[in-house]
């Protein structure tokens, strides 16, 4: 599904990735780990189309991205979460997963201005696939609240929860369970499980939480200081002594918890 070719990303002489090759089939659960400035954040900017590659290619479902524009990448079927919050603060949880869809409306002004029977249709049609999103991240009673008055775990499933809304292909999660306590973890472990069995999403992770990745995880790719380190199953990664010096130091972790 997503090729990545001697992927390499400079900024001002700085190399933040450097020579990256991956392969990401379609179905799977994929992570990248990696100390922090170790690149990652850098390749879902490069997939994202916020960044160009100084050099390699990326290509998903055989189309090179760079002849993509970043408002184009969506309609792949790639959607984002982000590291930081990205949501309007002072509009609804509803509000907010209703405009994840903005980008799949097809209506014009005249249309839209005297709600027309297809516009009502397509409200109502929206709210429905938000009602849904909702109830499976366990937040309808939020519904209508501000999404400042959430706490930051909510937050973030309302970021994924809009990223969802355009069922997309592919999805980005970019550190999705940081300032979350153990029990939203537990609950977003289960969620991200649910989107690549029950929903058919592709999931490309990025995270620090080496229990989620070891416990969610088809296949982890490790990098270090922009370079790819090592790959392969949540088993083989543990016991990679590359992996262990570079990012996981000492602590084991049980990749069957």
């Amino acid at each position: 599904m997503l090729k990545f070719d001697d992927l390499t990303v400079k900024f001002a002489g700085l190399t933040a990735v450097s020579g990256l090759t991956l392969d990401i089939p379609e179905g799977r659960i994929y992570s990248i780990i990696g100390p922090n400035g170790a690149g990652k954040t850098t390749v879902f900017n490069c997939i994202s189309r916020f960044y160009s590659p100084t050099s390699g290619t990326i290509e998903f479902e055989g189309r090179d991205l760079a002849q993509i524009k970043p408002h184009q990448v969506i309609g792949l079927g790639i959607s984002r979460s982000f590291q930081n919050v990205e949501l309007f603060s002072k509009m609804s949880v509803m509000d907010n997963l209703l405009t994840g869809l903005h980008s799949t409306l097809s209506h014009n002004i005249i249309s839209i201005s005297l709600k027309l029977p297809s516009i009502r249709k397509t409200e109502v049609e929206a709210r429905k696939k938000a009602n849904n999103i909702l109830d499976m991240f366990g937040l309808t009673r939020f519904a209508n609240e501000k999404v400042e008055n959430l706490p930051y775990g909510y937050q973030k499933m309302v970021d994924i929860g809009r990223a969802i809304m355009v069922n997309p292909k592919l999805i980005l999660l970019d550190e999705p369970v940081a300032g979350m306590n153990a029990a939203e973890t537990d609950k977003l472990c289960g969620l991200i499980l649910h989107l690549r069995n029950q929903m058919g999403i592709t999931v490309l992770l990025i995270e620090h939480d080496m229990s989620l990745v070891m416990k969610v995880s088809d296949h982890i790719t490790v990098m270090n200081f922009g370079e790819k380190i090592a790959e392969g199953t949540p088993a083989e990664v543990q016991q990679n002594s590359a992996v262990i010096e570079a990012y996981l130091g000492e602590v084991e972790v049980d990749a069957e918890a």
